[in-house]
């Protein structure tokens, strides 16, 4: 088959088709258009939901983690005032060997005792037994990893608050681009609408096609945008 014959067929395909196909194939088209248009509004207001949900979940656990933040912070300095008085303690008793009063070294080793009783977690008794094993002059707080133990379940809560934030701007820039599928199928449903005020049929013809090519661009586009998180028919039949 030569290529002037593959040109006049889809010529005739095109541009030829009869006043009455053109008339079924335009309401076709309306009611396949409207459909998607209801759709890509459908699944951009899920979106829009997921985005509002998604937000406030983050912020309510920013505002958790925060919170936790600045208690550990408070444990903190609660600690290392902790180990400033042991270390006081420490010195007094040095002072008491040296001046040969091992009543009063008891006597401090005792404060320590019950200051590291009262007023120290099972990690800090950890450190500060790691310290104590150094050979050289090092603080609980030296050893590696154990400040950021303070901040480490606030940090996990901010982070996963930061991943939240992350899928509700997803969900945002989803919901826009469905937006924008709505407004191409809207201009298509108007392009099919003023198909029958033209009174000459191949100019019906070419805004038929060009209807068509607008719905072919936005239903491609529009199956290309992912889905919202979780979306499942069987969802809206379980309530």
């Amino acid at each position: 088959m030569s290529e002037e014959v593959k040109t006049e067929k889809k010529k005739f395909f095109l541009f030829n088709i009869s006043e009455n196909t053109l008339e079924v194939l335009t309401a076709i088209l309306l009611g396949v258009t409207a459909l998607l248009s209801a759709w890509s509004g459908w699944i951009g207001s899920l979106h829009g939901g997921n985005q509002a949900t998604n937000y406030t979940k983050s912020n309510n656990m920013s505002a958790t983690g925060n919170s936790m933040y600045n208690e550990a912070a408070q444990y903190y300095m609660q600690d290392v005032m902790t180990w400033n008085n042991i270390n006081g303690y420490l010195f007094d008793k040095e002072v008491a060997l040296a001046n040969g009063n091992k009543k009063e070294a008891e006597l401090i080793d005792e404060k320590i005792d019950t200051l590291m009783y009262h007023n120290c977690s099972e990690e800090f008794l950890e450190a500060i037994e790691w310290a104590f094993d150094q050979e050289e002059d090092v603080t609980p707080f030296d050893k590696e990893g154990f400040v950021d133990s303070y901040f480490a379940d606030a940090n996990e809560v901010l982070d996963e608050a930061e991943a939240i934030l992350e899928e509700g701007q997803q969900d945002n820039s989803n919901g826009d681009a469905f937006g924008l599928v709505s407004v191409i199928l809207s201009l298509v449903l108007f392009l099919l609408g003023i198909i029958g005020i033209f009174k000459q049929l191949p100019n019906r013809r070419i805004i038929l096609c060009v209807s068509i090519v607008f719905l072919l661009v936005a239903t491609i586009y529009m199956f290309t945008i992912p889905m919202p998180t979780g979306f499942s028919f069987a969802s809206f039949f379980n309530h």
